[in-house]
């Protein structure tokens, strides 16, 4: 019974980060949502493409349900997996995070929680694994680039949150004023040096 549980909230949580990850794209120009945001080149687009490789190799190789397309390189030296080159598409992109989640999804619903898998990329401490494992390291992985993604909007256009029915109308002058209060407590604990 706790596995049926344990396996559908990951699985819950899973699908709502996914959706999470996808919002911080709406609205956006197809500029903004490729431009590097970071000095390694981060962008939103790209958090996409690289989140969808992931589960991808995650729940289709790892438990040899390989996925029925080609799938992008991944972890390059030149970082592919992470950026949208000129001639793909934002919907291309999307339509194919979105048939990973099928296939991803497939996977899940049809093995048991501690199924064995094995992620050859693993050293430590051993490739082998099952399918628990996967889920929450594949919600880490989610968790950690929709985070990513969260501070990425906010520099754009100041959006933030993590579902459209939670964002809340921006209010500058509060965001000023909390900002200011950070900088201040910042400025006041820095110890003060000689010159």
């Amino acid at each position: 019974m706790i596995d049926d549980f344990a396996k559908a909230t990951l699985h819950g949580r899973l699908r709502r980060d996914r959706e999470a990850l996808l919002w911080k794209l709406d609205g956006l120009s197809e500029y903004d949502a490729r431009r590097p945001l970071t000095a390694t080149g981060t962008n939103l687009l790209g958090l996409v493409k690289h989140v969808a490789a992931v589960e991808a190799r995650y729940f289709g190789e790892v438990f040899d349900r390989p996925s029925p397309e080609p799938l992008p390189r991944w972890q390059d030296s030149d970082g592919s997996d992470l950026w949208a080159s000129e001639d793909e598409t934002r919907d291309q992109i999307i339509g194919f995070y979105r048939r990973t989640w099928e296939h991803a999804d497939a996977t899940i619903n049809a093995l048991p929680l501690d199924a064995p898998g094995h992620v050859p990329w693993w050293r430590e401490p051993s490739p082998n694994t099952n399918l628990f494992a996967v889920m929450v390291h594949v919600l880490g992985e989610i968790n950690r680039h929709t985070g990513h993604a969260d501070i990425l909007r906010e520099g754009l256009d100041g959006r933030t949150g993590m579902r459209p029915e939670y964002e809340e109308r921006i209010d500058e002058e509060a965001r000023a004023a909390h900002r200011a209060n950070v900088e201040q407590a910042a400025r006041s604990a820095a110890p003060v040096t000689a010159e």
